[in-house]
């Protein structure tokens, strides 16, 4: 019903997640400083859709770069690499995207400079729809968990919106639909920047689902209440050893998930699973703005910009000490099963998915 990035005619189109849901609005980008100023300010935001936005900014970046040779061009395109890493360190989706473009334009030294560019703007394309069948066959593999009537909690935001389209978390719901279960959806408003209540609550509303908003605090009395079947996240960035970081609120839901003996899944495409890390303690983790914390809009609108969409209002006392930490680590102990598009695995199993010869059927769910 809508599309959270597209490249169109040399030039990428961001849906402007920041006005969301008040207005539906893109923004233009013609250079890659534009697309990485989106990721850093949150107008895209999910590990899938910024790694998405990354592939394309490279190859608007490519698009600049006058180059008489193929290691003059990677010179080149060097600044455009560094510029994107250093917009959002916990996802590691956008180090994946650059890796991924470096491995292709590897594999083309031979290619005539000119038409890498034009390369680029097609592996770019090729990263969206795969992360569009990504998105599919986690929904295929997390439905079989969800039966019918169930009720949903999710945290944060893991829909189309962050990514190619479909989303992780909210797949299995998508599917589960589809099969003619019926199920009701409960969405953290998910302080401070209310990516549940602005994002969650919104998608799931265009695709007919009964959602429910509560507040991040009300999660637990929920399950102590028994009115809470099952928790599905996505995540910016899970380690080999099954640990997650995600949305600033997760561990928390997945700690009192285990107290109440209720199922905690991580929806994870394996873009997002750094392979390289051992254990959550290495992750890099994000800590923003005290504005997004000291106003009501969390940070949406822009002081004195008179933005006709959010008010700037203000619920802390002016000078008030701020930390905005925008990701926790849920460690592996307390993720019933990592769900990908191979299949839905046990936290600890997730390091053997890099054995060449490993039999997935004898690892699933």
């Amino acid at each position: 019903m809508f599309k959270t990035i597209e490249w169109r005619n040399g030039r990428v189109f961001i849906l402007d997640q920041r006005r969301l849901p008040l207005e539906v609005s893109y923004i233009e980008c013609t250079d890659y400083g534009m697309v990485a100023a989106c990721i850093r300010d949150m107008n895209i935001r999910g590990a899938p859709a910024i790694g998405i936005a990354a592939a394309m900014g490279i190859a608007l970046g490519a698009g600049g770069i006058k180059a008489g040779s193929f290691d003059e061009f990677m010179r080149g395109l060097r600044p455009v690499f560094d510029a994107l890493l250093k917009t959002r360190p916990t996802a590691v989706n956008i180090k994946w995207a650059v890796e991924r473009i470096e491995r292709f334009l590897n594999e083309r030294r031979g290619e005539p400079v000119d038409s890498l560019p034009g390369l680029l703007a097609d592996e770019a394309q090729k990263i969206l729809n795969e992360d569009i069948e990504v998105n599919r066959a986690i929904g295929k593999w997390g439905a079989r968990f969800i039966k019918d009537g169930m009720n949903i909690l999710t945290h944060c935001n893991a829909g189309a919106l962050a990514t190619g389209g479909i989303g992780t978390a909210t797949a299995p719901m998508l599917a589960a639909k589809e099969e003619g279960k019926r199920i009701h959806v409960f969405s953290d408003e998910t302080r401070p920047f209310l990516q549940g209540a602005r994002l969650t609550s919104w998608e799931l509303m265009q695709e007919g689902i009964p959602v429910t908003l509560i507040t991040d605090s009300s999660a637990g009395a929920l399950m102590q209440r028994g009115e809470i079947d099952l928790v599905i996240v996505g995540t910016d960035r899970t380690v080999r050893n099954g640990d997650v970081a995600n949305k600033i609120g997760t561990y928390s839901v997945a700690v009192l998930a285990k107290e109440n003996g209720i199922p905690f899944y991580v929806a994870a495409p394996l873009s997002s699973i750094d392979f390289t890390i051992p254990d959550g303690g290495m992750i890099p983790i994000e800590e923003r703005t005290a504005e997004e914390v000291t106003t009501i809009t969390g940070g949406l609108s822009t002081p004195g910009c008179n933005d006709k969409v959010w008010g700037s209002i203000c619920v802390a006392p002016e000078g008030v000490g701020v930390r905005n930490i925008a990701f926790d680590v849920t460690p592996a102990k307390y993720v019933t099963a990592i769900i990908t598009e191979l299949g839905a695995f046990r936290p600890r199993d997730l390091k053997r998915l890099m054995d060449k010869d490993v039999n997935l059927d004898e690892l699933r769910l």
